[in-house]
């Protein structure tokens, strides 16, 4: 039956190794501003977009917000927890939100003021393809369908490197081979946002990487305008703003020459240099009709205004002079001052200070029972390395109260987390906590992170595989010609009055993570290049300050680190070593102090025994060796008795392995009973383990062949002791192949009547 009061719109994107995208509108959520399911092979995302009709007075800025969420009915799954049902947003969600958010925001008209929501929600997955790849896909689909102007439309897509080719938005599966996994955010002529982890490439491969990725961007774009097309809604008209032409021309003629001189004047003081430039704005206004004067609105639009102007000195400053707010050089790296082993009571601690901003990062090395469990919709496991990031108020002067972790503080500690994540050896068997946190800041504050991460991480005696360093890169462009100027380590001023805000982490061999935001109307390949190069200037400038300041990665932990030893065992004596009910391993810690964890993966036991005390670790290290250890013929054992039976004893040579001592192996002398040996349950004894019973892997052991045999010595045959039944001979049969001759029984008695 056909539903006459649906009317779906269906596009379709082919990627170059045949996979299909679907985008529809027209079925679902039709009341939003506009909706778009996106759909590709058994993954399904809604995005929908609505925004208000009206605007709240006052609002200067595009109060743009974005949710991505993750049903857990999309794989079959429960969600965690008493509730049973989904809560607040996972780290991995309010990150791909964020990827989402910086493509959007830049491309609202500058006058659009309307409280914007975007949401996107899976419904359906296979497991197959990662559905963050889409988010940014479906957003701007639903964007492109709903009338709200945007100067879209954009893309997102995940571009890996596989044995040296670019796949664009690989399966889960493919994840596993890649060395480069970058997310790349588009329009069909710019490249907007970009953020990834690397292991330690090259600039040039970055680049080609960048040009991989937009070449499918732009086949998502033309697919959208063909949406938009067939779906035809008018653009929205909007009045968000209340301008006054002359006052602008006003406060420009009045203000830019005194803000042009405080951008020259190389003021590196940022609060001296905020003073000055709100003390010209005040002075404009001051100077108004007091009518005027207590005109909200009117003052509000001065204010926006001047920053406009302040906007424009500090540009042409930069590209007409090459002056920067501070008086810096346009590739000059800001001062620094370092302090490894900055605080005692960490396991690891540096403070790390360029111009003004600085950040305390700590390390702290735990066990396997401190990793942290992931259980996102998609996502199951543990993490042995966390990062945390905080920005408490106070770093910028600001009086007020710190309330819980947000976006931001989420975004820039993951992107500190992917710098320095492949620098850790996979085999360093620690669980490790970084936390980052911010004292002053002026820009940068997540590569401060990165570069004090490096110093914490080195003082705690992580062995880093080389360390690490980042700095952020800005740009100032012309809007009027090709002119343009990129910054090295720029100030928040720079990033916030700029155009481009580039972060690059590396080693001395290559890049291992990236995150870039630009504001401008695009950038093209030689600006990126030139970026990319002139970052990898600023990373090694930074890496020498971290090397004069820590030469060398501290050679052992600090006495109060939790010592530990990790080791493989095969995975059949994992059940010997936790024992029925966990009973073996749970003694093994009560005898030792030793903390013991066992795992499997990949056919393999991984054992970590942690504790503060070396002996204590050597005590359960040997314990759980002896278990996993197999008997040799021929190897002297120590073990307690375990029984006492009148043929021998047994005992236990080996944890959870028992061999008999016979009687006659107790000594040279020849015993009777076993009470004459003298020995008892209980009893500790040293044996030699003679033989190991092919068929049945029974042992036998000898104390008397640690002892040294009598002169004259003769063996007389062992008797058999009771409990030992002899072998019963077999009857005569005669020669081979003859049988008896079979009894007759006429010869027999007759027990029915006699004989």
């Amino acid at each position: 039956m056909v539903n006459t009061l649906v009317h779906p719109i269906k596009k379709t994107i082919t990627l170059s190794d045949g996979r299909t995208i679907t985008l529809e509108t027209g079925k679902v959520a039709k009341q939003a501003d506009g909706a778009v399911e996106l759909r590709m092979g058994g993954t399904m995302l809604l995005a929908t977009v609505c925004t208000a009709r009206d605007v709240t007075p006052g609002t200067d800025f595009m109060p743009l917000t974005v949710e991505y969420k993750e049903k857990y009915a999309s794989a079959g799954r429960f969600p965690g927890g008493f509730t049973k049902r989904e809560g607040k947003a996972s780290d991995y969600e309010i990150l791909t939100s964020r990827l989402i958010d910086r493509v959007l925001r830049p491309l609202f008209p500058g006058n659009y003021h309307a409280e914007t929501f975007v949401n996107v929600t899976l419904y359906s997955s296979d497991k197959v393809n990662q559905p963050d790849a889409l988010a940014g896909l479906a957003a701007s689909a639903a964007m492109a369908v709903s009338g709200i102007p945007f100067e879209g439309p954009i893309s997102e897509v995940r571009v890996v490197r596989i044995n040296g080719e670019f796949v664009i938005d690989p399966t889960f599966e493919q994840m596993k081979q890649a060395d480069m996994d970058l997310m790349v955010g588009a329009t069909y002529d710019n490249i907007m946002m970009v953020e990834g982890e690397m292991n330690e490439v090259s600039e040039t491969d970055l680049i080609n990487a960048l040009k991989a990725a937009h070449a499918a961007i732009k086949d998502h774009c033309l697919v959208q305008k063909e949406l938009m097309e067939a779906v035809g809604k008018p653009i929205m008209e909007y009045c968000h703003e209340v301008n006054d032409e002359d006052l602008r021309a006003d406060v420009k003629a009045k203000c830019y020459q005194p803000a042009y001189e405080i951008a020259q004047s190389g003021n590196k003081n940022k609060h001296e240099r905020e003073a000055a430039f709100e003390a010209i704005c005040e002075g404009y206004v001051e100077a108004l009709p007091e009518e005027k004067k207590e005109d909200e609105e009117y003052v509000g639009m001065i204010k926006r205004y001047f920053h406009d102007v302040e906007r424009e000195a500090m540009r042409r400053c930069v590209l007409d002079e090459g002056k920067r707010l501070d008086g810096r050089a346009l590739n000059e790296v800001r001062p620094i001052w370092i302090e490894p082993d900055y605080v005692p009571g960490p396991h690891g601690s540096a403070i790390f200070t360029r111009g003004e901003t600085q950040a305390l990062v700590t390390c702290t090395l735990g066990t396997k029972l401190d990793e942290k469990m992931i259980d996102d919709v998609l996502r199951q496991g543990y993490d042995k390395f966390l990062l945390h990031y905080n920005f408490p108020p106070f770093s910028t002067g600001e009086a007020k109260a710190q309330r819980g972790v947000g976006r931001r503080e989420i975004g820039h500690g993951h992107l500190a987390w992917r710098a320095l994540k492949p620098m850790i050896p996979s085999d360093f068997p620690y669980t490790i906590r970084v936390v980052s946190d911010i004292f002053e800041s002026n820009g940068s504050s997540s590569m401060a992170t990165v570069c004090g991460g490096c110093l914490a991480l080195r003082d705690a005696g992580v062995p880093m595989i080389r360390p690490v360093s980042g700095v952020a890169m800005g740009l100032i462009k012309d809007e009027d010609s090709d002119k343009y100027a990129v910054l090295t380590d720029i100030l928040g001023d720079e990033d916030h009055l700029g155009d481009m805000d580039f972060k690059v982490t590396g080693t001395e061999k290559g890049i291992t993570a990236t995150q870039m935001d630009i504001k401008c109307n695009g950038l093209s390949y030689e600006i990126l290049e030139k970026a990319l190069q002139q970052a990898k200037e600023g990373r090694a400038h930074i890496l020498g300050k971290i090397l004069e300041a820590q030469p060398e990665t501290r050679p052992d932990l600090k006495e109060h680190a939790p010592r530990m030893v990790a080791f493989d065992i095969d995975k059949s004596f994992i059940g010997a070593v936790i024992g029925p009910g966990g009973k073996i391993i749970q003694g093994i810690q009560e005898e030792t102090g030793a903390t013991v964890t066992i795992d499997e993966s990949d056919g393999v036991g991984h054992v970590a025994v942690s504790s503060a005390n070396k002996a204590s670790i050597d005590a359960a290290v040997a314990k759980i060796k002896a278990i996993v250890a197999l008997p040799e013929v021929g190897e002297i054992y120590t073990g307690p008795v375990k029984t006492i039976q009148s043929f021998g004893a047994f005992v236990e040579f080996m944890p959870g392995k028992e061999g008999l001592l016979h009687i006659s192996e107790i000594d040279w002398k020849r015993f009777e009973t076993m009470e004459e040996t003298g020995i008892k349950e209980g009893d500790v004894v040293t044996v030699k383990l003679l033989e190991i019973d092919q068929k049945t892997g029974k042992f036998r052991l000898s104390m008397r062949a640690l002892k040294e045999k009598p002169d004259g010595y003769e063996e007389r045959p062992a008797r058999t002791p009771r409990g030992e039944r002899p072998e019963r001979p077999r009857r005569d049969r005669g020669e081979r192949g003859e049988r008896r001759p079979r009894r007759n029984n006429n010869d027999r008695p007759d027990f029915r009547g006699g004989i």
